[in-house]
């Protein structure tokens, strides 16, 4: 499959990424999905066969800070193993910067483990500048027990 035999678009139907959950890393749900699709801001565009199953998505966020330019950030990129190594991936992402550049972004970052060289060989390809020196700080749970979520006054 070349890029002839593949498009890349907007998706606006949850029922569309509830069908396309094979490309995530867990089922999307109904609700999942709409809550996603309703949100400022949040993007997903799907790289579709010329049948018009999804073989590939990049999810990203504008983000805006008081002193910095809009910036559009990488949430999630992902192909179909069958799928890969077909230029599906370095297509969504230059996708994801012309949409982010019609939406005023002025750059596009992103985060991933050391480890996985594919997509940072697909971001250098890309130009890329791989930031060795940056941390990710990760809470895989918040809770009313962290504490900048305790008010003053809470026990």
């Amino acid at each position: 499959m070349d890029a002839s035999e593949w498009n890349i678009g907007p998706v606006v139907d949850a029922a569309e990424l509830v069908a396309a959950s094979g490309l995530f890393d867990s089922p999307v749900t109904e609700r999942g999905a709409r809550a996603f699709l309703g949100m400022p801001g949040h993007h997903l565009l799907l790289a579709r066969s010329g049948d018009g199953a999804a073989v590939g998505f990049v999810s990203g966020v504008v983000m805006r800070h008081p002193d910095k330019d809009a910036e559009m950030f990488v949430y999630e990129l992902g192909v179909d193993e069958h799928f890969r190594q077909r230029g599906i991936a370095a297509a969504l992402l230059r996708a994801l910067a012309a949409l982010g550049l019609e939406l005023g972004c002025t750059g596009m970052w992103t985060g991933t483990e050391r480890a996985n060289a594919a997509a940072l060989a697909t971001y250098r390809s890309l130009g890329a500048v791989v930031d060795a020196e940056s941390v990710f700080i990760e809470w895989d749970s918040l809770d009313t027990s962290f504490a900048p979520f305790k008010t003053p006054n809470s026990p």
